[in-house]
Order: structure tokens, then sequence, then C-alpha cells
């Protein structure tokens, strides 16, 4: 099988069950997104290939997790409304990614300014998914009740576990968050 298939050609794909939009539509912005905060998270994941630490094990294995369940995430959006959803997003889904940020920020020294987006190359790179998880949320909130709310509550979520993933992160690797510049 070839890789390429050519039937977006002319600046359509496809949705699940065959429909074809255009590539600019509203629904594959947002999957589309979700694919790109994928790989982010996999670019952040593989800057920590050679480091080593107390939890590291467990960051893997959570995010290897969650990058599957981004794909669900995907393919509920790439779904046209009304058809059935075959790999869902749960309450549940989104309750472990609650503990875990309660976890690891627990670890975390108090916030008490904005800290900017940088550190170790993996915890930068973790802020980096995290601003495109955000706009993957905002990208599902433009298609309206369409969207399963669950999938907004889990995208939401994903945003706020990746910010603590990358302090987590900084910190175990003895990495300086820095502040805003005060004047």
């Amino acid at each position: 099988m070839k890789i390429y298939t050519k039937s977006g050609d002319k600046g359509t794909t496809s949705l699940i069950y065959g429909s074809r939009v255009p590539k600019d539509d509203a629904r594959v912005e947002a999957y589309g997104t979700c694919d790109e905060t994928n790989s982010a998270i996999g670019l952040a994941l593989s800057l920590l290939k050679n480091e080593f630490f107390d939890g590291k094990d467990k960051i893997d294995a959570v995010y290897h997790k969650i990058q599957t369940e981004l794909f669900h995430v995907g393919a509920e959006l790439a779904t046209p409304e009304g058809k059935e959803v075959k790999w869902a997003i749960s309450g549940k889904d989104i309750e472990e990614m609650e503990k875990r940020i309660d976890e690891w920020d627990e670890k975390l020294p108090q916030l008490t300014n904005f800290i900017l987006p940088g550190g170790h190359p993996a915890g930068a790179a973790f802020h980096v998914a995290r601003t495109v998880s955000r706009r993957a949320e905002r990208a599902a909130v433009s298609l309206g009740e369409s969207v399963n709310p669950l999938v907004l509550a889990y995208l939401n979520r994903l945003s706020d576990l990746l910010f603590v993933t990358a302090r987590y992160v900084n910190m175990k690797l003895g990495a300086e968050e820095k502040t805003l510049h005060q004047s």
C-alpha cells in the first residue's frame, strides 16, 4: 500500500464514514490540531530519552496513554455529527489526568508569579505542547454544540497537565523557572 492516495490533491479530505470536506473545514482544523498536539508531546518525550530521574517512567506511561487518547479525540472530532463515535473519551480519562496533575503539582514549588516557558529543552517542549493543546481546544469549541463536552474538558485538562509536566520536568532536571521581568 502506498502512503499517498492522491484523493486530497484538490483540497478535500475524508471524515470518518467517508464524507468529504475542504481541508480548511473547522472540523479538520480541530482534529488536525489534536494531531499537532500529539506530535509536540512526542517531541517533548524524545528530549527526555537520555535523561534519568525518579518519576520519568511514570511520565512515559502517562503520555503513552494520552497520545493514544489524543487519537481517540481526533477520531471523535473527525466523526460527522449524528454518526456513531467508535472511540469516545470518558470522564474516567479526565479523572486520571486530574490525579496526575494533583500528584505532580503537590511536589512543585507554589507559584507566586507567572513563569515564562523555558527551562530544560524537554520542559520547554512540554510548554509548546501546552499551547498547541490550547489551540486544539479553541478549534474544538468553534464547532459548537456538535462536540462532545467531554472532548472540550479533556483538551482543557490536557493543557493543565502539560503545564504541570513542564514544571515537574524542569524541577527534576534542575532547570530554572524564570518569572516575568520585574521593572
